[in-house]
């Protein structure tokens, strides 16, 4: 998806095309929000990646405090 976004195609033209792989929707397309969705995720994760480190690096530690004996 990222790299014919990359030549142009618009989301619209690329919706047919793709399949969703597990789940309860299985063999379905996605809808376009969730295209647009998961395209803005990635640009966030690519400007501030050490934020998404921060974020699963807090994740993890709370993980490890909830899994803990009290």
């Amino acid at each position: 998806m990222l790299r014919r976004r990359a030549i142009g195609e618009t989301v619209e033209q690329i919706q047919p095309d793709l399949i969703i792989p597990t789940g309860r929707r299985r063999g379905c397309g996605p809808s376009l929000s969730s295209i647009y969705r998961a395209l803005s995720e990635h640009d966030k994760r690519q400007a501030y990646p050490e934020a998404v480190q921060a974020a699963h690096a807090d994740f993890a530690a709370l993980h490890q405090r909830d899994r803990s004996p009290k």
